[in-house]
């Protein structure tokens, strides 16, 4: 923003979307110096220090909402159930208002924006956090209507983003405030009416198991849920009309010294037993396995695209057994304590400005990948790649990183550990140069069936390879140490002939 020159202090009303997010700013903006005192609401305090934006002196009032401020409703004539009919809650009107149980926190600020030349606006960057933010101004605005509004753009509660956030102030963009409030208006209307006119219609028409009065038993209609609902029951529908049928293949391994190699039949599988057993029993009178064809390539592994909110969800479950709710949880008590950047983002590409060497090199001091991290900084080991674009970006937040080093917390369960440590891997990979590896394939005639087996080797420098060929039923090793992974194909192929 254009600061007006310098001299008295103006007050400036910061709002945050959680007390410990106000909590986290304040410190950082203070460093450490600043004071606090109750508001209305006792758990959304008042920190109060001084501080300069741009060369303009401030005396910094930080406080906090608790998510919306406000809800959407019909007007009161609507709100009866038998007021009238539910198609009608499609155009009947809907107002925003302050719920009683949120009124201390409007109070407060009322009170503080009465005395404050500026609002800056800390909500999460996002379109709900917009939303919010346009809520917090009506109510500020309404207060005070010479308030100079801003708002700060962050991904992280460390110093750098934060600081960086305040002395770059922007405007709030009535825009994604607007997007929201047309989505829950939606979600109000649909359900709502659907809610309604189903409760009254199947109420009387069946027999259901309810606790408590019957008239207060309510069949609730979900705008996203009954769609997701229809969707599980449908995949039931199809289990339960599949009909299994039984079927016949065949097995053939090859067991040496080095081990069990599994081949597939060719065919896969077959649904007529006799032909199946005939093929068989030719296996079984001639079981010489004649080596056909060998073949191998090169196969590259990518690393991932930057880690999003449904990637993080995923790997979590997959890797640490965590549900999506508790990964979620975890993930945003690791943000708020500024060990990794906000965790609810659609965005899976880095922004050219971001400094990710910046990143990676807070976490060469780890006991368990600061060694990968010095050596993906090192030129020398050629092994930095700048991470793929993955083609989403929401405009608000970069992809989830980690924002500061640590090797694990005095107050962190095993599950904090878990996900910090997935974020971290997860960025190291993403800045890592593909993995390579040799896919061999091997293809054997039995009796004239055709049957395969495959396996991958990763490509090491200075390793000794033990490459297998089978002819006629005999097993010859051979061994070769290339002087740099890639060169590994020539001496594949020079055995491959021998």
């Amino acid at each position: 923003p254009t600061m007006p020159p310098g001299g008295s202090a103006i007050r400036v009303l910061n709002v945050a979307e959680k007390p410990s997010v106000a909590k986290s700013v304040a410190e950082i903006l203070s460093r450490g110096g600043m004071q606090s005192r109750a508001g209305r609401s006792r758990y959304n305090r008042v920190f109060e220090f001084n501080y300069a934006i741009g060369a303009q002196a401030c005396h910094m009032l930080v406080t906090s909402v608790t998510g919306h401020l406000m809800e959407l409703d019909f007007d009161d004539r609507y709100r009866r159930w038998y007021s009238c009919d539910p198609a009608e809650l499609f155009h009947a009107p809907v107002r925003k208002a302050v719920p009683q149980d949120k009124q201390d926190i409007k109070r407060t600020l009322e009170e503080e924006a009465r005395t404050c030349q500026w609002l800056v606006l800390w909500l999460d960057c996002d379109r709900e956090g917009e939303n919010i933010a346009y809520e917090v101004v009506d109510i500020c605005a309404g207060a005070n209507r010479n308030l100079n509004i801003w708002r700060a753009r962050f991904s992280a509660l460390i110093p750098r983003e934060i600081h960086e956030a305040v002395q770059h102030l922007a405007r709030p963009n009535k825009l994604f405030a607007d997007a929201v409030d047309a989505r829950q208006e939606i979600d109000l209307r649909i359900g709502a009416s659907f809610t309604r006119f189903q409760t009254m219609l199947l109420k009387d028409a069946f027999v259901l198991d309810v606790s408590g009065e019957e008239r207060n038993m309510v069949l609730s209609y979900g705008p996203c849920q009954f769609p997701t609902l229809g969707f599980i029951v449908e995949r039931f529908w199809e289990i339960q009309a599949h009909e299994p049928e039984e079927f016949w293949t065949i097995n053939c391994s090859h067991t040496s010294d080095e081990g069990t190699a599994s081949f597939i039949w060719i065919r896969g599988h077959l649904f007529d037993y006799s032909s199946a057993v005939v093929i068989y029993e030719m296996c079984v009178h001639e079981p010489m396995a004649t080596v056909q064809n060998v073949r191998n390539q090169e196969k590259l592994k990518y690393p991932p695209y930057p880690l999003s909110t449904v990637e993080l969800q995923k790997r979590a479950s997959r890797c640490c057994r965590m549900s999506s709710e508790h990964t979620m949880k975890v993930a945003e008590e690791l943000y708020q304590a500024g060990f990794i950047s906000y965790p609810r983002t659609e965005t899976d590409s880095f922004s050219p400005n971001t400094d990710l060497h910046a990143i990676v090199r807070e976490q060469v001091d780890h006991p368990d990948w600061g060694t990968y991290a010095q050596r993906l900084l090192n030129p020398e080991e050629r092994l930095w790649r700048n991470p793929s674009n993955g083609g989403h970006d929401d405009k608000a937040h970069p992809p989830i990183h980690p924002t500061k080093f640590s090797t694990g917390e005095n107050n962190w369960s095993p599950d904090h550990k878990k996900v910090y440590e997935l974020v971290v891997r997860h960025f190291l990979a993403c800045c890592s140069q593909p993995a390579v590896g040799a896919e061999t394939t091997v293809e054997v005639d039995i009796a004239g069936e055709q049957f395969n087996a495959s396996g991958r080797v990763f490509l090491r420098r200075k390793i000794t390879w033990t490459f297998i060929v089978m002819t006629h039923g005999v097993v010859h090793y051979f061994q070769h140490t290339p002087s740099d992974s890639r060169q590994e194909s020539a001496p594949m192929q020079r055995c491959m002939n021998t």
